[in-house]
């Protein structure tokens, strides 16, 4: 008895110690431990980040289910929790909070150089916000049966395209809020929809495994691109027009891969990216600020954020983000960042690193 006393006396110190500790850990940068993998040619096939970096105030209380950029400085999300957040990831503040949707958010789309922006929702309705604005909406599209996946602005802001799962596109007048012209397709679920730069062209992916090009004259199909052997369930196309990108749903490396096409006569396929284990959520183009190459980066539900060669289809980087859950969007922060929404941990800001390469580094999260 004599003995254990002694021992807890002994121990009382330490308990106190470890308690402030974990209290001045709060006010601190989180870490994270490292792994490597290596290919035979010596180029990083793996790595788990293993400097500090910094842990925000979260923008949503759920499962963030897209980010957008809206400006250099500023991001707009959706997720569960039905909110649509704007969000200063220099600062780490939230800038405004809109509510109005019933429903989880599922796609956001930001007016070109504009404070304007858009979300779809579960709730079958899309919105259009202003960040200076009040806190309703400014104007509300319904026409949809089923959830809204796709949501594309067209380059001079006047017309808004939006899809669904019930097999439908809509094409709207953004001044007056009407519909203008209306497609449906059997077996179409529309999964993403993005706006050609400078063309009158919609591209979109679908359930049915197929990516189709719409001419927004008469909202009719131009082109249908060689059918997939899985879900197609992004797309995102070059500043130039001259090129896309589709993400394929899979599961232990079958499918799960990103496919570069050619958007001009030919449009063929150019390259594939194959190296995630799970679905590809969403995929950029990368600025050609970042590297002396062009380049992409993918996002899966693997938890990894993959860069590749454009060209070649080599695999440059992955970054594991561990505890991220599905990693569920992607999107060009600034010339050198890139915000990543996940399932299970909000907003990852990650950084281009080119002190060893180029490398990606999770600087932030929120």
């Amino acid at each position: 008895m004599l003995l254990l006393r002694c021992q807890l006396k002994r121990a009382l110190p330490q308990k106190v110690l470890c308690e402030f500790c974990a209290v001045m850990g709060k006010l601190q940068s989180k870490l994270k431990h490292s792994t490597y993998k290596y290919r035979p040619d010596g180029i990083i096939e793996e790595r788990i980040q293993t400097k500090a970096f910094q842990e925000y105030s979260p923008a949503h209380v759920d499962t963030v289910s897209v980010v957008a950029a809206l400006n250099s400085d500023l991001c707009v999300s959706g997720g569960k929790d039905k909110a649509v957040v704007v969000y200063n990831w220099k600062t780490g503040n939230v800038v405004k909070r809109f509510r109005g949707h019933d429903r989880e958010i599922t796609k956001i789309a930001c007016f070109p150089k504009s404070n304007q922006f858009f979300s779809g929702s579960r709730d079958k309705t899309v919105m259009m916000w202003d960040l200076h604005g009040p806190s309703q909406p400014r104007q509300q599209f319904s026409g949809h049966a089923m959830v809204v996946t796709g949501l594309a602005v067209n380059p001079d802001s006047s017309q808004l395209c939006t899809g669904s799962r019930d097999n439908t596109l809509l094409l709207w007048d953004v001044g007056t809020g009407q519909c203008v012209e209306k497609a449906s397709v059997s077996r179409n679920l529309v999964t993403h929809l993005c706006w050609v730069p400078r063309e009158p062209y919609i591209l979109q992916t679908s359930e049915d495994k197929t990516i189709r090009l719409w001419d927004s004259r008469g909202l009719q199909v131009a082109h249908i691109f060689p059918i997939k052997q899985h879900i197609q369930t992004y797309c995102e196309v070059s500043e130039d027009g001259n090129r896309c990108i589709s993400c394929s749903s899979g599961f232990g490396g079958e499918g799960c891969e990103a496919t570069l096409w050619d958007l001009r006569q030919t449009r063929n396929r150019i390259c594939e990216y194959k190296g995630h284990f799970q679905t590809v959520a969403s995929c950029v183009f990368l600025p050609r600020a970042l590297a002396l190459m062009p380049v992409i980066a993918t996002s899966s539900h693997d938890c990894k954020v993959k860069v590749w060669n454009q060209d070649t289809g080599a695999c440059l980087f992955t970054l594991c983000l561990d505890g991220s859950g599905p990693l569920t969007s992607l999107a060009i922060g600034d010339t050198i960042s890139l915000l990543c929404a996940s399932f299970s941990r909000g907003i990852h800001l990650l950084r281009v690193d080119h002190s060893q390469g180029l490398q990606l580094r999770e600087v932030a999260a929120f």
